[in-house]
């Protein structure tokens, strides 16, 4: 028996920059630490609102998704990130198969901060 789908579905997500760099760990933590996900479409809402600066509007704007669908992704993405620094964990970028649209390449080099 199959499972059937609710509600509408998942927008493919415009995503411009892939990590070059796709786990992040701590240092100095003994045993294997927990780890937490974060899809790459949390990544690029981390990237447009926190790194480069957008608003809300013109980040979902780039993204191709509404901006409540993109408040929702960067909450998210942000719970994710707060937990893995504040707790030690693990930090993993994962890829979303068949939910995003890569406009570029990716292993480019770290972008450097906006001025």
């Amino acid at each position: 028996m199959s499972k059937l789908k609710r509600g509408r579905p998942k927008k493919p997500r415009n995503i411009q920059n892939e990590p070059v760099i796709r786990q992040f760990s701590p240092r100095g933590r003994r045993g294997r630490p927990d780890h937490v996900d974060l899809a790459i479409d949390e990544y690029e809402a981390l990237r447009l609102a926190d790194f480069i600066g957008l608003s809300q509007k013109d980040a979902a704007t780039s993204m191709k998704i509404s901006q409540q669908t993109y408040s929702r992704v960067l909450k998210r993405a942000r719970r994710g990130l707060a937990e893995g620094l504040i707790l030690g964990k693990i930090i993993n970028i994962k890829e979303s198969p068949k939910k995003t649209r890569k406009s570029r390449k990716k292993g480019r080099e770290p972008q450097e901060l906006p001025a």
